[in-house]
């Protein structure tokens, strides 16, 4: 952003997205540029999507998500009031709330890619063809960090899909077709090219990582298609940038290989997505660190932390290392080395280009599975007290990693937090780490196991979000 102003002006919104891979060397011509070519006589010109448009289009589907949400009394929760009305006395009848957007069958078993965002906190999803049925669906896996979410639906019969395509392969210039259901009117296909590739620091999710395409995408495409010339899906629509809520031609797309490694977990019968652990915290390469460490250009991923016996460590990656590439494509930033250890896949190992000590060498790393958290350092929150409602955990370094967070975190830190539950109204979100209750300090399950065990009149809370610090007083 340029200033305040722009940024103010400027709002994301979720509506869909294009996907892109990593950026081709632009010093030889390969034969994927002699297969494609301008158009340069009149017929050419008059050359129509319509053939590709009839062989995808009936894999596009639209989503819709529906949830009831409580109308509280307004002397809930007010101890004097309740005293005289009761907790529930006013509560009005639950108001339904629904949300519309787009999906893309990707098995012909009825195995549906749509957006998290479009699904979040729906009781019911319906999906409609374009043939008119509608079907119930099942969730399959839902996971924010990627903004991903898989359905699954009976029709009977096998149902038109589209195959998954290698988004690395995607070139900026390249022709594609967004197709989805943008504002409610009716499937819509727009054209449009890939304007940008591995696009990273857009703010969408925690996963930063996006195609950018200037074909028309506006609210309701979320989860809806962005197809290739070989008709084959290389990305998941997901936002936009705009003003206004329209589409100004800046799209984002969640590329395909991440689409691929979302839906192979959710085929083998796991309900969470879990990204691969290495054991080690990566930050921006900038300028100075560049100059510092003797690059030419400033890219990569700067280790900065590598906890003790993880893969990281056993593979001799070193603190102040910078890793440069992975299985030979060059990484630009630390979200672009997320990516492709995500899509690589748990049980694979990938070699690391990495600058050590003024050399660069290569090391293998194991991407193993997250350690899973021990039940004795978890504690669901209960009771009548404001973080009623909450999964609370031990961190340690896999599940800092899962929540997003730095692996040397330490601390007690929200993994879930039940909808409509007193931590969800006052605001509690996975990955907050509880510092302070009621003047004591957190550090362990049992310390803050006490400290909710009382009973005060007034609760004050310290919470850790994003590396600030969130105090709050309820009454």
């Amino acid at each position: 952003m340029s200033s305040k102003a722009a940024a103010s002006a400027r709002a994301l919104f979720f509506c869909t997205a294009i996907f892109s891979g990593m950026v081709m060397p632009l010093h030889a011509q390969t034969a994927t540029d002699t297969a494609k070519q301008l158009p340069t006589t009149r017929n050419e010109l008059q050359l129509s999507f319509a053939p590709l448009v009839k062989q995808t289009a009936g894999a596009v589907v639209n989503v819709y998500a529906a949830h009831e949400v409580q109308t509280r009394s307004p002397f809930a929760g007010d101890p004097f009031f309740e005293q005289f009305f009761g907790s529930g006395q006013f509560n009005a009848p639950p108001r339904v709330q629904s949300s519309l957007g787009s999906g893309v069958i990707t098995d012909p078993s009825g195995i549906i890619v749509t957006n998290n965002h479009v699904i979040r906190d729906a009781d019911t999803v319906k999906v409609a063809l374009s043939d008119g049925r509608e079907f119930d669906s099942k969730v399959l896996l839902k996971d924010e960090s990627t903004d991903l979410a898989i359905l699954k639906i009976d029709a009977g019969e096998p149902l038109p899909s589209l195959g998954l395509g290698d988004s690395d392969k995607v070139e900026v210039g390249d022709l594609v077709l967004a197709i989805g259901n943008p504002f409610g009117v009716g499937q819509t296909v727009t054209s449009g090219i890939v304007s940008a590739q591995a696009r990273t620091r857009v703010g969408i999710s925690d996963f930063d990582f996006f195609i950018q395409t200037d074909a028309a995408i506006n609210p309701g495409n979320s989860g809806g298609a962005l197809i290739g010339m070989d008709g084959k899906l290389i990305g998941i629509n997901t936002a936009i940038f705009s003003r206004s809520g329209g589409s100004v031609g800046i799209g984002f797309a969640i590329p395909a290989n991440m689409v691929r490694a979302v839906v192979e977990t959710a085929k083998g019968g796991a309900d969470r997505f879990e990204r691969p652990y290495i054991g080690a915290t990566f930050q921006n390469v900038t300028p100075d660190v560049a100059e510092g460490l003797g690059m030419k250009q400033p890219y990569g991923a700067l280790v900065t932390n590598i906890t003790k016996g993880s893969p990281a460590e056993k593979s001799g990656l070193l603190v102040g290392d910078v890793v440069l590439t992975v299985d030979d494509v060059r990484i630009e930033n630390p979200d672009g080395l997320g990516y492709r250890l995500t899509t690589a896949g748990i049980g694979k190992a990938v070699k690391l280009g990495v600058l050590s000590r003024a050399t660069e060498k290569t090391v293998t790393v194991s991407l193993e599975k997250p350690r899973a958290d021990s039940p004795d350092n978890q504690l669901m929150i209960g009771g009548k007290n404001p973080l009623s409602g909450a999964l609370v955990l031990k961190l340690t370094p896999s599940s800092a990693t899962r929540l997003q967070l730095p692996a040397d975190t330490d601390g007690v830190a929200v993994d879930k937090v039940t909808r409509n539950s007193p931590a969800a109204r006052i605001g509690l979100r996975p990955g907050d780490i509880i510092r302070g209750v009621n003047g004591v300090e957190i550090q362990t399950i049992a310390e803050l196991s006490k400290a909710m065990s009382s009973d005060p009149s007034l609760w004050r809370f310290e919470f850790e979000r994003g590396g600030a610090i969130i105090r709050q007083i309820i009454r």
